[in-house]
C-alpha cells in the first residue's frame, strides 16, 4: 500500500475528493514529521510509535577500500508495533 492508495481508500470509503484526500494525507505525515523532527515522539494507540535514536559519531572502515573513515552522529527514526497490530497482524492464518 502506498499514498495513492490511502487517498483513493479515503476517497471511496468516506466521500472525500481526491484534493481533500490528499490535503489529509500530507498533514497527517506533515505533522508526524515535524513531531519526530522536534525530538517528540509519536504514538498511535492501536498501531505503533514512532521515534528518533540519536547516534554518536564513530570511526568505521569503507569497505571497498579499508580505508578508517569518520562516521558523523545521526538521528533516525524507528517505529516500534504496537501490542494490537501484532496481534492482528499474527492472527492471520497464512497458508
Amino acid at each position: 500500500m502506498n499514498k495513492g492508495d490511502i487517498v483513493e481508500a479515503l476517497n471511496t470509503k468516506n466521500g472525500f475528493t481526491r484534493e481533500k484526500a490528499e490535503n489529509v494525507i500530507d498533514l497527517f505525515f506533515g505533522e508526524i514529521t515535524n513531531a519526530l523532527v522536534r525530538g517528540d515522539r509519536v504514538e498511535i494507540r492501536g498501531f505503533g510509535s514512532i521515534f528518533v535514536k540519536h547516534y554518536d559519531a564513530y570511526k568505521g572502515r569503507n569497505p571497498k577500500t579499508g580505508e578508517s573513515v569518520v562516521v558523523k552522529e545521526k538521528r533516525l527514526p524507528f517505529f516500534r508495533c504496537g501490542k494490537e497490530l501484532k496481534e492482528r497482524v499474527d492472527a492471520i492464518n497464512i497458508q
